[in-house]
């Protein structure tokens, strides 16, 4: 994490992307120090949001692109698993996408929106609204 925090926004930028997608990175440690450090929280959060809303989009690109036996395999997803998952994201539709910052659930919930082909602008909007509410109430908490 301390290479991230060298780096300030780039490194804010860099984690938060690669945070969206299945690697095990916490982007709102690097934030949290960042504010500490005394960086514009503001910013901080609108660069993390932007970074972590890429990270969800090439998610999405991957699950309208790849195979589903690719996806599978990256998402280490059974056949029964994956046809779970796509019931659930069905049941409860689009406004799922706005906890695609969840751990655990968010990556599978951005790359299963592009396997049904979600339009592209409500998965942008919903995910962009739910990223920054996170980041957002964070960099508040913390700077209180």
């Amino acid at each position: 994490m301390d290479i991230f925090i060298e780096y300030g926004y780039l490194g804010l930028f860099i984690s938060a992307f690669l945070a969206a997608t299945i690697l095990p990175l916490s982007s709102e440690l690097v934030l949290t120090a960042l504010v500490l450090n005394g960086l514009p929280p503001l910013t901080l959060v609108l660069i993390a949001t932007l970074g972590n809303v890429l990270g969800s989009l090439t998610n999405y690109g991957l699950g309208y692109w790849a195979s589903k036996t690719v996806i599978q395999s990256w998402l280490r997803m059974s056949e029964y698993e994956f046809v779970r998952a796509e019931e659930r994201f069905k049941k409860y539709g689009i406004i799922a996408l706005l906890f695609a910052w969840v751990p655990i659930i968010g990556d599978p919930l951005t790359v299963m929106a592009g396997i049904l082909r979600i339009r592209l602008l409500w998965f942008l909007l919903l995910v962009t609204t739910g990223k920054f509410l996170r980041y957002y109430i964070l960099a508040t908490l913390i700077i209180q």
